[in-house]
């Protein structure tokens, strides 16, 4: 197992501190701000713990409030919202500097069998018809700008493979779709809850860079400021991540400083495993 996907881990073996109140740290890893998908798998992971075992997550909608400051712990509160029969309701807030900075509604569902079908996933390359992240970096981040280098060499729990680079290394403006191999970097332990925790962590990843396909423009670039807005997950089918998943992508609206996303994880034999929806700040900055 990768270290990073060890300190992933780490950070989702959350503290009880009450009945219903966790606290979650942060890696150590550099960055200004507590990467969205954290919060995300955390407070999932604190709604988790206060749920009976026959019951796994079905959806969840959460907002962004306030950046994540890194260097502090962060306060999951739990409300239990409601407990029937069939499904459960939780909502958690997440808090830092007595503020909030993150609130998620989840809900739980006993496993039921039903109607069942899906979308196609798109027809793209396979993982291993791809340049892994070694070859990456040595045909094409040599020439890309230093942020964008630092982002691809740093080591992560989730590797990636995108289909296309072009967004990244040049300006042209392009369809607003996109494709993504990725997969753990290192085992997931065999527990149906971190699985969870661990696909709602990696589906912030690469999403909200979609919306800037038609504008030849990347969450790198200085002309831009993007942040996630709201993000909700669907999950529709349980999965071991012991393989490659494809992300497909697509942004099919950008307006008032906002850009929507929609995704779709994908198992390498086309089995559909969660949908995504996301819509994220893509504010164009002022020359000063």
């Amino acid at each position: 197992m990768s270290r990073a996907m060890e300190n992933l881990l780490s950070i989702l073996d959350l503290e009880r501190l009450e009945l219903d109140l966790f606290r979650g740290t942060s890696p150590d890893n550099g960055w200004q701000r507590v990467f969205g998908g954290q919060v995300i798998a955390q407070a999932l992971v604190s709604a988790q713990r206060t749920i009976a075992d026959d019951r796994h997550v079905h959806s969840l909608h959460s907002y962004f409030m306030r950046p994540g400051d890194p260097s502090v712990p962060i306060i999951y509160e739990v409300d239990r919202i409601r407990d029937g029969a069939s499904f459960n309701t939780r909502r958690v807030v997440a808090i830092q500097h007595g503020k909030a900075i993150f609130s998620l509604s989840a809900s739980f569902q006993r496993d039921e069998p039903g109607l069942d079908h899906q979308v196609d996933m798109p027809d793209v390359p396979m993982p291993e018809d791809l340049l892994g992240e070694g070859d990456l970096k040595e045909k094409y981040l040599k020439n890309a700008p230093e942020n964008v280098r630092r982002y691809w060499e740093r080591e992560r729990p989730i590797e990636m493979r995108p289909v296309s680079l072009t967004h990244y290394i040049s300006q042209e403006k392009l369809a607003p779709v996109q494709n993504v191999w990725v997969r753990a970097n290192g085992g997931v332990p065999n527990d149906r809850r971190t699985q969870e925790a661990v696909l709602a962590y990696l589906s912030d990843m690469t999403l909200l860079d979609t919306s800037l396909f038609a504008h030849g423009l990347s969450v790198f670039s200085n002309k831009i400021q993007a942040a996630s807005l709201d993000h909700s997950m669907w999950f529709h089918r349980p999965y071991a991540m012991d393989d490659w998943m494809l992300y497909a992508q697509n942004s099919p609206n950008a307006s008032g400083a906002r850009g929507l996303n929609n995704g779709g994880l994908y198992t390498r034999d086309g089995v559909l495993i969660a949908s995504v929806a996301q819509e994220g700040l893509i504010r164009q900055r002022t020359k000063a």
